[in-house]
């Protein structure tokens, strides 16, 4: 008797199981169908082209990420890592979708790399944001595909397993995902909005292991600094905090630019570390800070809070021109660990909002 109810009840669970195979065949099938296209990826603080609000349905859009171990040169003063990086950057790159679309993504190891990795997407739906399918050893490349249900911004990063996932994070890999609404952003009274340039400023906090003399250690290949390296993990005191891979990534040469009128939406993240960007001169004129564009956003913020391991987004619609800095506002890491950008705007100087009123001279007593 136990026998057949076990079979009777086999029966009922393939027959109950049989309407859902059906449903995913034909969601499969209804897949295949969408239209494919090419995301060209492109080194932060740029985005790929993209579309603010989506021209057609949903569409699978198709990423090759290739996994690059490579020496970096992080200050001016030659110190160095063999960083681990999604496509040769720190951070990776930003891919751009919209809400329903699938992102497919191609991710290679390459074959002169030392190291097994993976990716785990915040913005994926599943256990592990797909870091249990996509373990590749050097050589080999893993395709894997998932579907944009959140709109927002969301960190991605390497998790191989253990003490490799704080190891490869930081040392590089992480990057961000950008899911736009269909009909593009809101600002606070839910009315349309669009920005004019976007910048991806993707923050690394570095533990650089010092020799006896203080002076901080050079490997001759990827993985060999790794005891050394979680020794100095564990103090939770970073050696350097920077912006884009380097201190003085976006200065200079590197810096963003605008124009005096120009709406810019910043996106924000850190894969590790809370942090606090900061506009120095200018402000949040719409702040998603936890990331969702869902939720309506925050307005008029002096310093907003990304908290680790997410990402947040901004805009400022800049009114005078110069050099602002965009830092981080624990201004040890901003002056001293390295967590400063700038950003040079072109335009006209408005008086009405700024001026020198009295030129630096001898205090006068009456």
């Amino acid at each position: 008797m136990a026998t057949l109810a076990g079979a009777s009840l086999a029966r009922a669970a393939s027959e109950e199981d049989a309407p859902e195979m059906k449903v995913n065949a034909a969601t499969a099938a209804e897949i295949a169908k969408l239209p494919r296209v090419k995301q060209t990826l492109v080194e932060p603080p740029f985005m790929p082209e993209h579309e603010q609000a989506a021209s057609g349905g949903p569409r699978i859009i198709e990423v090759t990420l290739p996994i690059i171990e490579k020496k970096m040169q992080i200050d001016d003063e030659g110190t160095e890592i063999w960083a681990l990086t999604f496509g040769g950057s720190v951070p990776g790159p930003m891919i751009v979708a919209h809400e329903g679309d699938y992102v497919e993504v191609t991710l290679q190891n390459l074959a002169t790399n030392m190291m097994e990795h993976n990716i785990d997407f915040h913005s994926a739906t599943g256990a592990l944001g797909g870091g249990a399918i996509t373990k590749v050893l050097p050589g080999e490349q893993v395709v894997m595909r998932w579907k944009a249900t959140k709109p927002g911004v969301f960190v991605y990063h390497c998790a191989p397993g253990d003490v490799m996932i704080p190891y490869h994070v930081l040392h590089g890999m992480s990057g961000a995902v950008m899911v736009l609404p269909r009909d593009g952003l809101k600002d606070a009274q839910g009315k349309p909005f669009k920005y004019d340039r976007a910048y991806f400023i993707g923050e690394q906090d570095y533990y650089i292991p010092r020799d006896e003399t203080g002076a901080y250690k050079k490997y001759e290949v990827a993985g060999e600094d790794m005891a050394d390296s979680l020794d100095v993990m564990r103090t939770l005191t970073p050696t350097h905090e920077v912006f884009n891979g380097k201190v003085g990534a976006l200065t200079g040469e590197g810096a963003m630019k605008a124009k005096v009128g120009e709406t810019v939406l910043f996106v924000h993240a850190q894969a590790t570390r809370d942090t606090r960007p900061h506009l120095i001169g200018g402000h949040g004129d719409l702040v998603w800070e936890a990331g969702s564009f869902n939720d309506k956003p925050d307005t008029n913020l002096e310093t907003w809070l990304i908290r680790g391991g997410s990402a947040g987004a901004m805009t400022y619609t800049f009114q005078q021109p110069g050099v602002y800095a965009y830092v981080n506002h624990n201004l040890i890491e901003a002056v001293l660990l390295g967590a400063t950008a700038h950003v040079v705007v072109e335009g006209d100087w408005n008086d009405d909002l700024m001026v020198q009123v009295q030129k630096p001279g001898p205090i006068q007593t009456t």
